[in-house]
């Protein structure tokens, strides 16, 4: 039986752990889906990782989800997604012994502590008050809608000098957010000093979104930090109850990793290309428009669709329909007139291959990536593919070629 505040430690793709584990803890988990979980008997419990990576939490029990890609790679592809221009040449060391919320938890504390070294960042931030006293500009329409014609109080419009700013904000959300995991007494008492100096600034409510900031030569100290601020607060703080218990976490989709970044970094490789690349394209199956279709990834040149790709982390094969990825490629090249769709996996999820549709004059390509590379590599991989699929539709390589690994 696990004891009290034990981490028990899954990694992403690794066959099952059994566990002794109270029934009730064992319900909980299985309902929360954040992992695969089946009795052994004898109150034991084969545990696997399911889609989802990071910490998760209930009463005494905390699962630690490693992914089977380096955290370091891991971080990169996260931050990619986001900023392409930022994180192409830049890179934040990370411990990859640790679990991802410690290792994110220790960049982000060293890079925040580095931003602040100098004192807070301040700028001017329109404020909307009501004051006894002018100051700024009076808002006409609200002292009209809410005086009815009094002189006072008055309703103003003023910027304020503040250290209450979007950079800021954003700094003390990710601190808190991470300060919510279950982090390493050395990485809390580095938040907690960062929480203090930024006692001033106000968080963000829950649900509003991340405090929207613009690089600038006044913020350059803080770009690090806040680019890792976001991939902390794009994580999914979760909480799910059960009964009388509550399970809570920090996880991630590695599928929506994996999908973000492939997306963005093809989108970047084809700008050189002219026409228009489209993330999540919308269609639909039929004519009456009521069975939409989100492909990951669309290129058109001038309105037209050329090229459509899935990313898939895994092959997706559920119960009955095995090659649901053909499936799903075939509806897509039906719907656009394409005569090619690609499919482009993590190595190893898929060998590659080309299939010809029967009946269909249809090719469907699957091609893989390889994760395990450093940044730059793992950049030009996806460029380098972009760049073979392009030119075979813009009519500079032959149609049949051969399946790729990158």
């Amino acid at each position: 039986m696990v004891s009290a505040m034990e981490t028990l430690h899954l990694t992403e793709g690794a066959p099952p752990v059994t566990w002794e584990l109270p029934d009730e803890i064992a319900q909980a988990l299985a309902d929360s889906g954040i992992v695969e979980i089946a009795p052994a008997g004898h109150g034991q419990w084969r545990v696997a990782a399911g889609r989802k990576i990071g910490v998760a939490r209930v009463r005494e029990v905390q699962l630690a989800i490693t992914p089977k890609v380096r955290i370091d790679r891991l971080v990169f592809m996260m931050g990619y997604a986001q900023a392409p221009d930022f994180w192409r040449d830049h890179t934040v060391a990370v411990d990859v012994e640790q679990d991802l919320p410690e290792a994110l938890a220790e960049a982000f504390g060293r890079l925040a502590t580095r931003a602040l070294e100098q004192g807070l960042l301040h700028g001017y931030r329109e404020v909307e008050e009501t004051l006894p006293v002018m100051r700024g500009r009076i808002r006409v329409g609200d002292q009209i809608s809410r005086r009815y014609g009094r002189n006072l109080p008055l309703e103003v419009r003023y910027d304020e000098f503040s250290a209450d700013i979007p950079e800021n904000r954003l700094l003390l959300a990710a601190t808190v957010q991470l300060l919510r995991m279950g982090v390493s007494a050395t990485a809390r008492r580095r938040l907690q000093r960062l929480r203090l100096q930024l006692a001033d600034v106000t968080l963000p409510p829950r649900g509003t979104g991340m405090p929207a900031w613009r690089p600038s030569r006044l913020n350059v100290r803080y770009q690090p930090a806040l680019h890792l601020a976001e991939l902390v607060l794009a994580g999914q703080s979760f909480e799910h109850r059960t009964g009388d218990l509550q399970v809570s976490g920090f996880l991630f989709d590695m599928w929506r990793i994996y999908e973000d970044f492939v997306g963005v970094a093809m989108r970047e490789a084809l700008g050189a290309f002219g026409g228009e690349s489209s993330l999540q394209h919308r269609l639909h199956l039929d004519e009456a428009r009521t069975v939409a279709m989100r492909p990951d990834f669309v290129w058109t040149r001038g309105g037209v669709p050329a090229l459509v790709a899935d990313m898939k982390y895994k092959a997706e094969k559920p119960t009955g329909f095995p090659n649901a990825d053909l499936y799903q490629l075939l509806a897509y090249c039906t719907v656009m007139g394409l005569r090619e769709g690609h499919l482009i996996y993590a190595q190893g999820a898929e060998d590659p291959a080309i299939h010809d549709i029967a009946g269909a004059d249809v090719q469907i390509h699957a091609h893989a990536l390889d994760l395990d590379q450093p940044p730059k590599a793992l950049v030009e991989q996806v460029e380098g593919l972009a760049m073979r699929l392009v030119r075979g539709v813009v009519g500079l390589a032959k149609h049949h070629e051969t399946p790729t690994t990158t």
